[in-house]
This record gives structure tokens, sequence and C-alpha cells, in this order.
């Protein structure tokens, strides 16, 4: 198995690897998938982030294609109409569809996951995601799992953490969510690191605003890149 990228990460994480359902909401995840591929690119330093606003530093693209194809649709320095850079909040509710579909596509490519399409009400084509013959959720779930018996030992670990809270993920993963002290750290970690954060604020906007999430954690019925 080859390196992945903190939103291909997240991906695996999310998806079940058996009958490739979602184990959170679609809209959430996408989110989540947006604001991973920001942090992967600042950790590439690519990018900074000041004030919810984000602006690259170094336009090379980077050699990882879904990084390359992300960090090309943000502005230039100095060529945004609004300032330098984007806020991060609304770049994540209007990119998170497109960064699923690129992330699925990736990983489908490499051989991380295969393509089962299925017929909504016998009729609505739509696709579902499981592991393919070479698994790679296990390794991503296992390594996953050390990082929290870790406490999280590194920036990459709490950014992905960060994540799986931020789009209700975590209660799934961590098998001791229901206690205080773990919501409580996982609530520091969002709120620490500016990814994760404006993730959790588009979620919770979605929330106030009582608006779903398409159809829930399984989707069916979405189509194209989605289940």
């Amino acid at each position: 198995m080859t390196e992945l990228s903190l939103p291909e990460e997240l991906l695996l994480l999310a998806l079940d690897p058996v009958t490739g359902r979602r184990h959170c909401t679609r809209r959430y995840l996408q989110y989540g998938l947006a604001g991973a591929a920001l942090a992967e690119l600042e950790l590439q330093g690519r990018i900074t982030e000041a004030r919810g606003r984000v602006t690259v530093v170094n336009p090379l693209p980077p050699q990882d294609p879904l990084s390359a194809q992300i960090l090309a649709s943000l502005p230039a320095p100095r060529k945004s109409r609004f300032g330098d850079g984007v806020r991060a909040r609304p770049w994540v509710r209007s990119t998170g569809r497109r960064v699923e579909e690129l992330c699925l596509y990736q990983l489908v490519g490499r051989g991380a996951l295969r393509v089962e399409t299925r017929r909504f009400l016998g009729l609505f084509p739509y696709h579902r995601y499981p592991a393919a013959a070479d698994d790679w959720s296990a390794p991503v779930r296992g390594r996953y799992a050390e990082s929290v018996a870790a406490g999280f030992p590194d920036r990459r670990s709490r950014l992905l953490a960060a994540f799986t809270a931020a789009i209700g993920l975590a209660k799934v993963l961590h098998p001791g969510f229901g206690s205080r002290r773990e919501r409580g750290a996982l609530r520091v970690l969002v709120r620490e690191e500016w990814a994760p954060h404006a993730v959790h604020r588009a979620v919770q906007q979605d929330k106030q605003s009582g608006s779903g999430g398409d159809g829930g954690s399984d989707g069916g019925g979405g189509g194209g890149g989605g289940d």
C-alpha cells in the first residue's frame, strides 16, 4: 500500500469495507474531505491560514494528483476578488462534493476500492464503494487505533481524529467515545485546528438550518461519484 493523503485516509475510515456504505452523513463527510484536503496542503507547506482565510504560499503542484488538483483550484496570491485567499468554511461547503468525487476516483484507480452499481427503487442507479481485493481499509484503521491508544502523538494523527469528530464519525471509530473525557479531548482537537474547526462550523450550520445530509449515511439514490 502506497502513502495516503489525509482525505483518502478519512474516506477509508468512513466507508464500511464490506458494504461500501458510509458510517456518517454524506454531506458532512464531504465537508470533512474538503477540510482534510486543505490540511494536507498545509502540512505540505503549500498554503497558510489566518483569521479564517486560506492563502497559497507555494503554488508548485504536489506529486499527489489529488493535492495538485485541489491546490490548482485555489486562487493564486492576490488574485481573489475579495483579497488574498479564500474563506475556509464557505470553501469547504462549496467544494466538498467535488473533493469526494476526486478521492473516490483516485482510490478506485489505485485499487483500494471497487465500484458497485445498484438501483434505488429498482430505477435510479447509484454507487457504493466497498474495499477491493487488496484491502487498504484495515491498515488505515489499524494505524488509527494505534494513534488513539498513543494519545494522538503527532499533528497528522490529531488532525485525522479532529476530522472524525467534526463529521460525527468518531462515535463509530472510538470505542470509548461515550465517555465525557473522550468527547472532551476530541472537542479540544477540533477547536485547536483551523481546518477541522471550519468543517465543524459547516456541519453545525447545516444542523441549525435543518438541512439533511443527502439521505443520511447510506445515500441510496445518490448518483455519479456519490453512493
